[in-house]
């Protein structure tokens, strides 16, 4: 059976109603397929650019600091050591990506359960559309604030507007996305989902 959403106006009024069909939904499988996208998601964000020194590449170390034996000390082939001060390190750190590979199905099916999960949760929403008079952000955060969002929201839209940059841009609880970047690491992270019901349309024609 479908689910059925209320489209709201900026001022929070009802003006109509959205259907989302079943083939959108996922309630049974999926839960660690949003594991491994999300875990994925968050190793790609590191830059992998630590680096250490090996003994090969620290400066220094030609010659061999004493001789070999007779002088009662452990017999050393190098200041550049790694058990010496200044040494190469150990099994350091070397540049490296971080990246986990993830099919594309196993990511089609972790954004179909995190937003099914969210709708179980009723923490989207859906707008006939965002629209302000100006680029103030006090005109953004009274739409907020008729559509009572009291923590973190992701306004999903089908394009971005100047108008609607400005005036979102200093919410630090708001982000804009359009709903060809939405994904399920920030389905997750935000409190409520206010896709306009264009950017809807076009966010489940990609869960079909």
């Amino acid at each position: 059976m479908p689910k059925k959403l209320n489209i709201l106006d900026c001022k929070g009024v009802v003006v109509g109603e959205y259907a989302i069909e079943d083939n959108c939904l996922e309630f049974e499988k999926g839960a660690q397929a949003v594991h491994d996208v999300i875990v994925a998601f968050l190793a790609e964000q590191r830059a992998g650019t630590a680096c250490t020194k090996t003994r090969a590449e620290r400066s220094g170390g030609g010659a061999k600091p004493w001789r070999q034996k007779g002088l009662g000390r452990a017999r050393s082939g190098s200041n550049r050591n790694p058990i010496w001060r200044k040494g190469g390190i150990i099994f350091g750190p070397k540049p490296r990506s971080y990246e986990k590979h993830v099919n594309k199905k196993v990511r089609a099916l972790a954004v179909k359960r995190a937003f099914t999960d969210k709708l179980c949760e009723d923490s989207v929403m859906v707008l006939n559309s965002f629209e302000i008079a100006d680029a103030k952000t006090k005109s953004a955060k009274a739409v907020f604030n008729n559509l009572k969002i009291e923590k973190t929201a992701l306004l999903v839209v089908n394009d971005y507007e100047m108008n609607m940059d400005l005036a979102t841009r200093n919410l630090s609880n708001v982000l804009v996305l359009k709903a060809d970047s939405i994904n399920v690491y920030l389905m997750l992270y935000f409190d409520k989902i206010i896709f306009t019901q264009e950017a809807l349309d076009t966010f489940v024609q990609r869960l079909a």
